[in-house]
């Protein structure tokens, strides 16, 4: 009788051809999760149960080996397609070191149990028991594989339960940052792991904190460290982002959230490396704008200049200072392929100072004046004569220039930057022509 047959065969009738030579299919499983807690190994499984086959005298077609978790279902592929084969008339038993290997959870005992129901798997074989398609065993498979799941779920609550404990302890579980290292007790296991600091890097991340807190930018502060010799403890350079995820670990002060906002803080038992007050103050710093806040979207001056050094382009930015004061200043971006151009940034009052001085000494070609701010000049030196009496401290024109590129409006800057053609350049931090 061929596979496809069996398939189609009535309850009974199946179950009749299954008592007279079933065909086994030996499923050895451990847990990829807990490589080294397993009683035998997958070979050991596999040579246990071909031993036995052979002192009971039963047809092992096919051995099958996965390393998956069982606790949910549908999860391991192997299994998954097992039970298919089995459905599909391919075996029609199984041969298992115990009971739990197949199953830690309702979805595939269930599944287990109905194929017994259909007749198709007549019986399931482990190392001291034998479940058949009776009521008994088939409660006692259940039961064996139920209490496989509650052991499985008791296991979880005794790993948040030790975690908890171990925050409680003062102690984060997990990799410890950088600027500590994580040392453990070889004479005394049952005292755990201690936490200490890493005297090679915890210099670096309390120059870190320093360096933020004194108004450098995060791209700034790690081309500074990575100059002095920062390394991560593979041996590579900070990245950027990581800069960042470190000025935001509370870990660092001496406190820890567990799990991650949960809201659960404690109290570390280790050495902090910066003060609670410190880190605060990083975090004003660090803070993204909210929107209607301070902030701009729009720098007015960067398009107008390139940088001298590696002629990228440059790039605006906001900053506050440790006094909450709000300044800006323009930096080379750094995309014109030399990632460590090391030109210096410019503030943008000196940048104001800087164009009006050039306003003057540019060429009538290169700085086409427009009428109508000739006519705003002549309009404020009237203004003042009239004020005044006197013309002797008239408005320049680039006395005016300097005042609309600082306090002027948006259309007003627009129609001034207009006017400037020649290409400018940032060089040793100070504004010149190409």
């Amino acid at each position: 009788m061929t596979n496809t047959t069996l398939g189609r065969v009535s309850a009974r009738e199946s179950q009749k051809y299954l008592t007279q030579s079933p065909r086994y299919c030996l499923y050895a499983r451990k847990s990829s999760e807990d490589d080294e807690r397993q009683a035998l190994s997958i070979e050991s499984q596999v040579k246990e149960m071909l031993q036995l086959a052979e002192r009971e005298g039963l047809e092992v077609t096919e051995i099958r080996r996965e390393s998956h978790s069982a606790k949910e279902s549908g999860a391991r592929p192997v299994f998954k397609q097992l039970l298919t084969d089995i459905d599909q008339g391919m075996f029609e038993a199984i041969l298992t070191w115990a009971p739990d290997r197949l199953s830690r959870n309702a979805g595939d005992l269930g599944t287990l149990v109905d194929l017994m129901d259909q007749g198709k798997l007549s019986d399931i074989r482990t190392h001291g028991q034998k479940f058949t398609n009776s009521p008994n065993e088939k409660f006692l498979l259940m039961i064996l594989c139920s209490q496989a799941k509650l052991e499985n779920d008791n296991r979880g609550l005794n790993v948040k339960r030790g975690l908890r404990t171990k925050c409680e302890m003062g102690v984060r579980p997990g990799c410890v940052p950088l600027g500590y290292k994580l040392v453990r007790n070889a004479e005394k296991f049952r005292e755990g792991s201690k936490i200490t600091v890493d005297d090679e890097r915890a210099p670096y991340i309390k120059k870190l904190f320093k360096y933020v807190a004194q108004g450098y930018s995060g791209r700034q502060v790690q081309e500074y460290l990575i100059d002095e010799g920062f390394r991560t403890k593979n041996k590579k350079q900070p990245t950027l982002s990581m800069i960042y995820r470190m000025l935001k670990d509370s870990f660092y002060y001496g406190e820890f959230e567990f799990p991650h906002k949960s809201g659960n803080w404690y109290k570390g038992t280790y050495a902090p490396l910066i003060s609670k007050e410190e880190f605060e103050e990083v975090a004003k710093v660090i803070k993204a704008p909210i929107k209607g806040e301070w902030g701009r979207k729009e720098f007015y001056f960067k398009s107008l200049f390139k940088c001298g050094s590696c002629g990228s382009g440059i790039t605006g930015e906001d900053k506050i200072n440790r006094h909450g004061k709000l300044y800006v200043y323009y930096r080379c971006n750094k995309y014109g392929g030399k990632n460590r151009c090391r030109e210096k940034y410019i503030r943008e009052g000196a940048l104001i100072e800087a164009l009006a001085k050039i306003i003057d000494k540019l060429k009538v070609q290169s700085f086409r004046m427009n009428i109508r701010i000739e006519r705003e000049v002549e309009k404020m030196n009237s203004m003042q004569i009239i004020t005044n009496g006197t013309s002797d401290k008239s408005v320049t024109t680039r006395d005016y220039i300097e005042y609309i590129l600082k306090d002027g409006t948006k259309p007003e800057k627009r129609d001034v930057l207009q006017c400037i053609t020649q290409q400018l350049i940032l060089k040793d931090g100070q504004i010149c022509t190409a």
